[in-house]
């Protein structure tokens, strides 16, 4: 099991102390979903098709506008097998309403209270991923 130290992820900053970061692997995706994210974080991920778990990060107490939900949106369906499709519906909650259900194989989770995003796959404008 990886230490949250040890996951390897995409990392994407943003404007104004934001930062998506995407799991590059089953065991970096749970460890990012279950170690690194905060409660108030927000996790996203692809409905049905495999791909990054992604966390958005921000000043603590303050919350994303929309535009900010969408593009972390966008990069999770753009670190999934749907990257060539057109409009992807992502699921969107906190990360505090995701769990991993037990004897469920690494990287599976599950999650509650979800929203449901409709974005095209994308990565933040002029913005290159760093590890």
């Amino acid at each position: 099991m990886l230490k949250a130290d040890e996951v390897r992820a995409w990392r994407y900053p943003l404007d104004a102390d934001w930062v998506v970061l995407a799991g590059k692997t089953d065991e970096d995706n749970e460890a990012l979903s279950l170690r690194v994210a905060r409660a108030n974080d927000y996790w996203f991920h692809v409905h049905g098709v495999p791909g990054s778990h992604v966390v958005l990060q921000g000043p603590e107490g303050v919350e994303p506008d929309k535009s900010l939900l969408k593009l972390a949106a966008s990069v999770a369906a753009y670190h999934s097998k749907a990257r060539a499709a057109g409009i992807v519906p992502v699921s969107c909650t906190r990360a505090q309403n995701v769990s991993k259900p037990r004897g469920a194989k690494v990287g599976t989770v599950q999650i509650r209270k979800e929203t449901t995003l409709k974005v095209r796959p994308a990565l933040p404008p002029s913005s290159s991923p760093s590890d």
